[in-house]
């Protein structure tokens, strides 16, 4: 039987959880279409990745540790939505959960605390990005008030096809 979402610590992710989390975003990279990243990556390469979400301001790193063996869970970032200044309020945001996680409410449990850290901040929406078809991270936006404001079709070409992405907005 899974172990339940009360057995989960959600902390600021920090240079301890380098490895674990590069380890956790390279299953993606390998395995699924959900990041458009196609090579894995050294620790040593994440880490200036790392290092640009400090434990305050709009760009943040949250993990999720099982309390018991303090493995990784998942994570969820919020990051700058684009370069120019005039995006400064807005911020991207993700989240990604260990395989051997899913079905537990580590995303939930992951945003929750995320959307709280953003709530003092000058931050004004929130985009997602989710390549398609993921009925599951669909459905965990719109739970957080995210609304599909739309697709882009076949943007990203991974494993040899083609891939779209499905863009949600959050107002916060």
């Amino acid at each position: 039987m899974p172990s339940e979402p009360s057995e989960v610590q959600v902390r600021a992710g920090g240079e301890g959880d380098l490895e674990a989390l590069t380890e956790l975003y390279n299953h993606y990279v390998r395995e699924t279409p959900i990041t458009f990243d196609t090579g894995v990556f050294t620790a040593r390469e994440r880490r200036p990745w790392l290092l640009s979400h400090p434990e305050d301001g709009p760009y943040r790193l949250k993990v999720a540790l099982d309390a018991a063996t303090r493995d990784v869970l998942g994570y969820a970032t919020s990051s700058p939505f684009r370069a120019k200044p005039a995006y400064a309020t807005s911020v991207e945001v993700t989240v990604y959960v260990a395989p051997h996680a899913g079905g537990r409410g580590i995303g939930t449990l992951l945003y929750k605390a995320l959307f709280e850290a953003l709530a003092g901040e000058d931050v004004h929406r929130a985009y997602a990005g989710i390549a398609q078809p993921n009925e599951a991270s669909a459905r965990l936006h719109e739970r957080f008030g995210f609304r599909h404001v739309g697709t882009y079709r076949e943007v990203g070409r991974k494993f040899g096809r083609y891939w779209d992405v499905a863009w949600y907005e959050k107002e916060l």
